[in-house]
């Protein structure tokens, strides 16, 4: 973090010049006076671009946007006026026209109320939008949820000003429902040559009140975007409609069911268009919306890369302490709309697709649709939605390496495993569906593992223990810390609540994990990421089968020798890599990569990346590494990845990782030069960290930072 000594002094000065310039525009009545606020000390991180900047560029810039409101009136006009106030990142007022301080500030009102009774916001502020004339609807006209259009700013001092609008809210309106002022805000400082700074700042904020100024009782409060929709998508870049959108409740003003698009006939109603989106795999048509010049967004790509089922963990969040206060609206409040978003081949009027037949409205949904019964896979919300490696019918298997012997250069080590079930009874390890143990090294770069079928060790039901000796012996120059670990599986079947036919699945565990040393000390693998990490997003990330279910067991078979060779045809070319720093760059970056990505998997099946789409922001490595593991220089001994399918080969460690997702001949000629093999050497050494490394002009997290 920087040191910023005399920033905050200067910043004051600054502030207090800019307090003295008031426009006299709009309102000359008698105006409100509202002291500076106070100071606080913005701390950049190494992510942020403004963490680069000098202090005098930081002084002149003042970055940031923040949004207050402070006050919302509406007088005998009904043109509701806004009292609001702008700061930066040092809570300091900044100028809303650019003038004083550079940065122009942009700003649009939308106010909607909240009605419990149905659960949506209506708009007061709306707009006519009308159908292209090559769109399947030419001409159609929808009223839509939109931003007051004609209203006029009064700016009374720096950092401050009301807004009136132009739109007049009906003279019958309810002065009791809660209304909700959304703002969404843009800071323009893309263009600041003298310091090379581009960037444009963007803030929302969403001000709850009643209009009878009595206390607000009733709100909107569905979800927590910040361990909902951020834990795929990435604060940084999270915000659609050029990116000044980004709190979900102020999508809330405008996405309910008053907003159609007028090309296509769909809705754009939030609770509608947010499920057609994530799941266009379970959709019977496409969920296509024409926006904004008539630019056409077809959803029919989208992967969501978890169980579709997980209604909790965007509904109630990923942290259980910060769930929003209506969490449970998606088990508790079933309607046509949300449940038919989904489930879109059911008819609501014929009843067709629908066991419980016609529904001409809501009212009893909840009869059959119960949040929660004693059974799973029934007409209960929750039953329904169970994902079966999630049912409580299945016992749990926990898995652990006791000890390990003869692990020695030359040797066969004996691995002795305790397994048991939930409520920890044994489990025979020689009796699972799986049971295959693993042996491999060094944990410097696993070069060498094999993996056997452990049902042929032996089984000691007093203690619980499956012992199993190894029939490859360890490498006889073998060095460094060695792992042992199993993949397990084991055959289970579920009972449907509703009839239905049995599922059939395959239970497993987290790998177990136990690292000996050969010689020196027990040194585990280097921790890049973790599955915490990867199930922000993946829920619960399980391949090959699901028996593969912790990253250190990944990392193994994942590694810079391994490939798919085994596995591709003899007529699709040279192998590809799958060492995990290549292998999962390129599955992440996905639809901008340059070069294909392909690997062919079990029964020579080719799997294509090419088309994901990655829902966060890949400049962001922290969000997948832990630590500092994505920074240079890496630590040494680390080996070269053998990459047959790119323009040159082998790859170092720090190149197989950067080429992972910057992978066009320019980049690899850039690396491929500054890449040497030394005279009697086995590995290259490179000369990343030279520019790319902390504290450089063009280290990692610098060139990275937003």
């Amino acid at each position: 973090m920087r040191k910023h000594k005399n920033l905050l002094r200067t910043l004051l000065v600054l502030a207090i010049a800019a307090s003295l310039t008031v426009s006299t525009s709009g309102d000359t009545g008698r105006r409100r006076s509202v002291g500076q606020p106070s100071p606080a000390k913005a701390v950049y991180k190494p992510d942020q671009i403004e963490s680069y900047l000098s202090e005098n560029d930081l002084a002149y810039i003042r970055p940031g946007l923040k949004i207050k409101v402070n006050s919302v009136t509406i007088g005998t006009d009904r043109k509701p006026v806004v009292d609001v106030t702008f700061t930066d990142d040092f809570d300091q007022p900044i100028d809303r026209l650019g003038k004083t301080t550079p940065g122009p500030i942009s700003m649009s009102f939308v106010l909607a109320f909240w009605d419990p009774a149905v659960r949506h916001y209506t708009s007061y502020t709306t707009r006519t939008a009308t159908g292209a004339a090559n769109s399947p609807n030419p001409g159609a006209r929808a009223i839509q949820a939109a931003a007051d259009s004609g209203g006029v700013f009064t700016d009374l001092e720096a950092g401050h000003a009301k807004y009136k609008f132009a739109t007049a809210l009906p003279d019958n309106f309810d002065q009791t429902k809660t209304h909700t002022l959304g703002i969404y805000a843009a800071r323009n400082l893309t263009n600041i040559p003298a310091v090379g700074f581009g960037k444009n700042y963007f803030a929302n904020a969403e001000f709850d009140f009643r209009p009878d100024s009595k206390a607000v009782t009733e709100t909107w409060a569905k979800i927590n975007d910040t361990t909902s929709c951020l834990a795929c998508h990435n604060t940084r870049t999270f915000g659609l409609h050029g990116g000044s959108r980004r709190d979900v409740k102020l999508c809330a003003l405008c996405h309910q069911p008053q907003t159609v698009d007028p090309d296509t006939g769909n809705t754009v109603d939030l609770k509608v268009m947010i499920h057609k989106i994530h799941a266009p795999g379970e959709l019977s048509k496409p969920y296509i919306i024409w926006g904004n010049a008539n630019s056409i967004h077809d959803f029919s790509g989208v992967t969501f890369p978890q169980d579709v089922r997980n209604c909790d963990n965007c509904h109630e969040g990923i942290d259980a302490t910060k769930k929003p206060a209506q969490a449970d609206a998606w088990y508790t409040k079933p309607g046509r709309e949300a449940c038919g978003s989904c489930h879109d081949d059911v008819n609501w009027v014929t009843g067709a697709n629908h066991p419980g037949g016609a529904q001409a409205n809501d009212n009893a949904c909840a009869s059959c649709h119960q949040p929660e019964s004693s059974l799973e896979f029934d007409a209960s919300i929750k039953g329904a939605h169970m994902i079966p490696l999630k049912s409580k019918q299945l016992k749990g298997i926990t898995a652990t390496v006791t000890s390990v012997t003869n692990l020695a250069p030359g040797k066969k080590p004996t691995a002795v495993f305790l397994l048991k079930n939930g409520d920890g009874t044994f489990i025979d390890g020689t009796k699972l569906a799986t049971f295959s143990p693993i042996l491999a090294g060094s944990t410097s770069n696993y070069t060498w593992y094999r993996r056997e079928d452990g049902r042929t060790g032996a089984y000691n039901a007093t203690a619980g223990t499956t012992t199993y000796t190894f029939t490859n012996a360890v490498p006889a120059d073998a060095s460094g810390t060695w792992t042992i670990s199993a993949d397990i599986r084991r055959a289970a079947t579920l009972k449907r609540g509703d009839g239905g036919a049995d599922i059939a699945v395959q239970e497993s565990t987290i790998n177990p994990i136990k690292y000996v040393a050969i010689t020196g000390t027990a040194t585990p693998r280097r921790t890049v990421v973790t599955l915490a990490q990867c199930n922000q997003c993946h829920d619960s990330l399980s391949l090959h089968g699901g028996q593969r279910n912790t990253t250190e067991e990944c990392v193994i078979c994942h590694n810079p020798v391994e490939n798919d060779s085994a596995r591709r045809t003899a007529n699709a070319g040279q192998p590809e890599s799958v060492s995990f720093q290549r292998m999962i760059h390129r599955i992440h970056t996905g639809e901008e990569l340059t070069q294909d990505f392909t690997i062919y998997a079990f029964g020579g099946t080719p799997t294509n990346f090419n088309e994901v789409l990655f829902p966060g922001d890949r400049t962001d490595c922290a969000k997948c590494h832990s630590g500092n593991s994505h920074l240079l220089p890496l630590q040494p001994g680390i080996a070269s990845v053998n990459t047959l399918r790119d323009f040159f080969t082998p790859h170092g460690p720090a190149t197989a990782a950067c080429l992972g997702c910057h992978d066009s001949r320019d980049a690899a000629a850039h690396a491929y030069l500054n890449t040497v093999l030394f005279p009697g050497a086995a590995t290259p050494s490179e000369a990343c960290a030279t520019c790319h490394g902390t504290g450089k002009d063009w280290a990692v997290e610098k060139v990275h930072a937003k």
